[in-house]
Order: C-alpha cells, then sequence, then structure tokens
C-alpha cells in the first residue's frame, strides 16, 4: 500500500511531542545537511587536530567474580571521537562534525552488560514490579492540550519502507506513529515478543532504561563509558572490529543492505532487528555495540561537548576523566527538546544515509522517545572490597 505521505505527515506533526520528535527514532538518522548546520563555538575549539594516540588500559584485575552476565571493563585512556568519515570507501555523506575533536578521555573500570537489555529480561523487571512504560501510556489532555483527542492515544514510531525510491531529506516518509505499538508489541497491537525472548527490548524512553537499571542494581553508561567499551581497548578503528566494513566478505554487525528505506535485503542474515549475540563480540567480549538497535547513554546531547569539555579542561592535551556529560541538552536543530546521546547505530543504518555504527560516533534522542530501533544496556560499579579485619594480637 503507497504510503500517503499527507496523511502520516499531519498525524506525526500533531501528535504530543514527547511521541514524535524530530529526535529519539527521527533524528538519530541524521541527514549530513542538517549536521552541515552544526557550528563548533569559535571561543571553544581547540587550536590543533588531536589525533588518535594509544589505548593505556588499566592493569588491575577485575576485583571480583563477574556479575551474570556482565563484562569487565578495565578503563584507562583512550582518544574518543571520529574523524570525518566521509573519504572511505562505505562512509557515507554525513561529516558527523558532533562527534570531534578527537581528545584524550581517561575512565575507570566498570562492570558492562554483554548484551543489550533483552525481551526475556525487561519481562522479569515488569513481572517484579508492574512498570508501566512510557508508549504504554496515553499522553493526557493537559499534558498536549493542543493534541486532537484522536491522538491522544498509547503509541510509539515505527519505520514503515516505502514502495518505491524517495529523496532522503524527509524522514517523514518512512516513521509512522503507530497506536498500540510498545515493547511488548514492536510493530503495532497484532505483533507480538513471543517466541522472541533473546532479542533486544525496543520502544524503551530514556526514564524506563533508567528504572530497569536501578531495578536491576545498575546504571545507565556515561558516553565515554560506552566509547572505551566499544573500542575494546582498540586505538582510532574505524569500527568496533577493526577496519575493514566486510573482513573477508563476513558481515560484523546488523545493518541495512539494499536501498533505503525501501527494503532491508538481509544478507547479513537478518532483515530488521536481530536477536543478540549473532555477530562476533569485541574484544572485551561485548556484543552488538555496532548495529542491530541505537543505545541510550547518561549524557545530555550537545553537538558541541567536546570543544566545550577540552576548553574548560585547559585545552587540546588535557585528558578529561570520567566525563558525565553537559549539564544541560542543546540540540540547535530542535532547541526545546531534552536529547540524551545514542550510540552504536542500528539495524536500519547504511552508508546512503547514516554509518554512525562506526565506533566514535553519535546519535541523539529525546528523552521521553521511544521506537522500535532504540534499546540500551546498563553498567554497574565495582563493589569494593571490605577492609580485612586485623588479626588479634597476640599473647
Amino acid at each position: 500500500m503507497p504510503i500517503q505521505l499527507t496523511r502520516i505527515q499531519t498525524n506525526i506533526m500533531q501528535m504530543p511531542r514527547r511521541r514524535i520528535t524530530l529526535a529519539g527514532a527521527l533524528v538519530t538518522i541524521i541527514s549530513a545537511s542538517a549536521l552541515a548546520q552544526v557550528a563548533i563555538p569559535h571561543d571553544a575549539a581547540p587550536t590543533a587536530p588531536a589525533g588518535f594516540g594509544p589505548t593505556i588500559e588499566n592493569k588491575t584485575p577485575a576485583p571480583t567474580p563477574a556479575p551474570t552476565g556482565m563484562v569487565w571493563i578495565p578503563g584507562g585512556e583512550f582518544s574518543m571521537g571520529s574523524d570525518d568519515p566521509t573519504p572511505l570507501v562505505c562512509g557515507g555523506p554525513d561529516s558527523m562534525p558532533d562527534a570531534r575533536p578527537v581528545h584524550r578521555v581517561y575512565v575507570d573500570g566498570f562492570w558492562m552488560d554483554i548484551t543489550e537489555v533483552t525481551n526475556a529480561q525487561f519481562a522479569e523487571f515488569v513481572k517484579a514490579t508492574g512498570y508501566v512504560t512510557i508508549a504504554e501510556k496515553a499522553p493526557t489532555k493537559e499534558e498536549f492540550p493542543t493534541a486532537p483527542p484522536e491522538n491522544l492515544k498509547a503509541g510509539s514510531t515505527v519505520f514503515t519502507p516505502t514502495d518505491k525510491p524517495v529523496s532522503l531529506n524527509n524522514h517523514y516518509q518512512w516513521w509512522r506513529y503507530q497506536h498500540g505499538a510498545d515493547w511488548k508489541h514492536p510493530e503495532g497491537p497484532k505483533s507480538s515478543i513471543e517466541d522472541k525472548g533473546n532479542y533486544p527490548v525496543v520502544h524503551i524512553a530514556y526514564p524506563d532504561a533508567l528504572a530497569y537499571c536501578k531495578w536491576a542494581g545498575k546504571r545507565m553508561p556515561t558516553e565515554a563509558e560506552w566509547e572505551f567499551a566499544s573500542r575494546g581497548g582498540h586505538a582510532g578503528d574505524v569500527y568496533s572490529w577493526g577496519n575493514e566494513l566486510r573482513p573477508d566478505g563476513k558481515f560484523m554487525a546488523n545493518t541495512y543492505q539494499g536501498t533505503f528505506p525501501m527494503k532491508d535485503k538481509g544478507e547479513d542474515g537478518f532483515a530488521g532487528i536481530a536477536p543478540v549475540k549473532q555477530f562476533a563480540p569485541n574484544s572485551y567480549g561485548l556484543y552488538d555495540t555496532a548495529g542491530n538497535v541505537w543505545e541510550w547513554c547518561s549524557d545530555w546531547y550537545r553537538p558541541d561537548t567536546y570543544a566545550r569539555q577540552l576548553a574548560a579542561a585547559g585545552g587540546i592535551s588535557s585528558v578529561i576523566k570520567n566525563p558525565k556529560g553537559p549539564t544541560a541538552p542543546y540540540d540547535p536543530a530542535e532547541p526545546n527538546e531534552k536529547k540524551r546521546v545514542h550510540k552504536g547505530g542500528s539495524f536500519l543504518c547504511t552508508d546512503q544515509y547514516c554509518t554512525r555504527y562506526m565506533v566514535g560516533t553519535r546519535g541523539k534522542g529525546e528523552e521521553m522517545t521511544g521506537s522500535n530501533h532504540v534499546g540500551f544496556r546498563c553498567v554497574q560499579d565495582p563493589v569494593k572490597a571490605a577492609p580485612k579485619e586485623a588479626a588479634p594480637p597476640t599473647r
């Protein structure tokens, strides 16, 4: 059935902003034309390019046995960010200025979930707590007084392929607000996650992810922690597995093949979302830090975060320790929306439109908005060993 652009665009524009914002599911895939408008402030820009230095891992071993489903990330000093990927064969059209300048960062060691949180894991949380996600709650007239009553229904954003090639400058052509779409019904009320317990949970807004982490005794990763972990101890690689997109012709992540946004051919084995652990892990034993679903980070999003951090720290030679991100969000494309950083890309990433499965690149999402290609994973701080009791004095 052909997409009726006018109807879909009208419905999207009239929906509550927490549901259909240009953030989250929509502008996590960011066009080159939009990013061309992002400028790094002159007063914050470093005077020389940083380049990539070596990763210097901490030598301290894991302090305790690994918690179930987690792996030790040693932390240390590394070069964070991304060079302009457009000169690469599969670099895409987006120069990604918000991922520069490349700069030195130090993070402490931490535990990290080996995979994205799955449907089965999230179901355990919901069973134990009765938690209701944002996508399952109908917006109210008090929250959104100008929204038509017919639009005040629970739902979330769902990718919808087009039936023919389209210009990639209008994302409304391939996204719809679907009533009844939520983590249990990823494509809408007639869909389900039966027999999909090992798939990443999706349609998760940031507060939903935060609630799960708190229940599990964990927390959300910072952007710096997430990138350090994704790099797996390697310095300056284009991808979390190295510098070749498909070494020896082998697919290393679940991304999009075919003409975007018509049909994912599934040449990597999956048309759309994939179960976890379908591709080789990185050097730290983490699965799917590229492709499959975007992952929330705790940092607020700004396009000039790195430059501002360096300016505050004293310049390009500085090492920024355990950065937590800006104190407030700002996206010049939507200055009134509260966005947090996404990392890793999704099954919709393609060199035709979005190559943000490249390690070091950045996405962004309005924190109250979920979609069928956004999930998360948690981290946990190490528990400090209790001091040994002094031996009783001998008599």
